[in-house]
């Protein structure tokens, strides 16, 4: 009895000692200490390990050319609806008409505008032709007049030329005249003398006397008929001169003419080229009554509706946006970050709408993210107080999804240097900005470092 006692007392002493074994691990090691260490040589290695500085900043979505941006479609001259082709969310080729507009001024209600205006022009033409025939008439009428100037100066020179020479013969005239009478003069003289002695009769000294009046007499007509001849010399001269002041009044007249009918010309010409002008504007104003759509795209925004409204010159129809779109996004950055920035350098993208997981320090690690490449650089701060840089999409990366839209939001960050996880801890407990440096472009425009 006794060893059965002793028994099961040593039975009950185990027991309780198995029991506080397993409750309280008495002679189990502990392992806390391990994973401490464990714990904090992954945190010293994490704080070791490449981290990529980066600037965030919110934009939107917009295009990278300004042709693909939405269109206003303005009306250019003003008039009134009547008829509309599309309705908002009609999607339209290039060339398609949106709206036909009616005219509502009075200088231009005339169905037949165009075609008076086009016989005006007609008229005025065939009047510069008129002029230009009467200014080649008296141009003709000149050549004429100077050859009969020409015929007319010639036979007066002619004249002139035969009086000249009859002059000659009436100087030679009254010379010999003269001797003939101062002979006749010594002969009735010498027989005067004879007559006083007695050696000539009466009668021969009468008769002396005769033919002493008979040369007088010649030698007189010869100094007269000498001097019709200069007399006539004279006025054929003046006749001369006069022909030649009446011929060059009726040239001077002629080109007098000439000059008012090419005077009439330019100014035909003036009305003319202001008549095809008018005719071209009428041409044009009747082609801007169909607004047409300047490219393919989606109307929307109509700011008009219904029949018989009256727009204005540059009032707003409609807005198209157009369907071949390459994307952008346009986002804003504070003045203390845009030294970062420069043009190539890479930016992530998270659009809005579209989910993503973000580790912004490794964005090799990151998924729904879109990568871009920025291309320009305002200089002009915005209304907002910030800088605007423009990201278009980077094509040797993967494609941004085709389903965005114009102005949908997007979070861009701007990917700087790779510095340590601790310096970037370091950096953001004091307030320090990233590190500035300018990155190097390869040929192919990725980053180099």
């Amino acid at each position: 009895m006794r060893e059965i006692r002793q028994i099961i007392e040593r039975e009950n002493k185990d027991t309780v000692f198995r029991s506080f074994k397993t409750v309280y691990r008495a002679e189990t090691k502990s392992k806390v200490r391990y994973w401490f260490y464990g714990i904090a040589g992954l945190l010293i290695v994490i704080l070791f390990l490449p981290w990529t500085q980066n600037i965030r900043a919110r934009g939107a979505v917009t295009t990278l050319r300004q042709e693909q941006r939405p269109q206003e479609l303005n009306t250019v001259i003003a008039g009134k609806i009547v008829q509309w082709y599309v309705k908002e969310g009609d999607y339209v080729q290039a060339g398609d008409t949106i709206v036909r507009l009616a005219e509502i001024k009075d200088n231009y209600l005339d169905p037949h505008l165009l075609g008076r205006t086009e016989e005006q022009i007609d008229a005025k033409a065939a009047s510069i032709s008129s002029y230009r025939l009467k200014a080649d008439a008296a141009v003709a009428q000149i050549g004429a007049i100077e050859q009969a100037k020409e015929l007319k100066l010639r036979q007066l020179r002619n004249k002139i030329r035969q009086l000249e020479l009859k002059i000659v013969s009436d100087s030679m005239e009254l010379v010999a005249a003269g001797s003939e009478h101062r002979i006749a003069e010594e002969q009735y003289r010498r027989l005067r003398i004879m007559r006083d002695s007695g050696l000539a009769s009466m009668v021969q000294l009468e008769q002396r006397s005769q033919a002493l009046q008979n040369t007088l007499a010649k030698k007189i007509s010869a100094e007269i008929k000498l001097q019709n001849t200069r007399t006539d010399l004279s006025n054929v001269a003046l006749e001369l001169s006069q022909a030649e002041q009446e011929y060059n009044e009726k040239i001077l007249k002629a080109r007098g003419e000439i000059a008012a009918a090419q005077s009439e010309i330019a100014l035909g010409k003036g009305e003319l080229a202001k008549l095809s002008n008018q005719y071209a504007n009428y041409s044009i104003r009747a082609g801007q009554y169909y607004l047409l759509a300047p490219q393919s795209g989606q109307v929307v925004r109509a700011s008009r509706a219904g029949i018989n409204e009256i727009v204005k010159e540059g009032e707003k129809l409609v807005e198209i946006v157009p369907k071949q779109i390459d994307y952008a996004v346009e986002m804003f950055v504070r003045p203390v970050d845009l030294p970062l920035l420069s043009p190539g350098q890479r930016v992530r993208f998270l659009f809005d709408g579209f989910p993503a997981i973000v580790f912004s320090g490794w964005p090799e690690a990151s998924y729904g993210t879109f990568s871009g490449k920025v291309v320009a650089i305002e200089n002009a701060v915005s209304p907002n107080g910030k800088f605007r840089v423009l990201v278009s999409e980077d094509p040797r990366e993967k494609p941004w999804p085709r389903s965005l839209k114009m102005g949908a939001g997007a979070s861009g960050i701007a990917l700087l240097r790779n510095v340590p996880v601790w310096y970037e801890l370091w950096r953001n407990i004091n307030g320090f900005p990233p590190d500035y440096y300018k990155p190097q472009v390869a040929d192919d425009g990725r980053k180099k470092g």
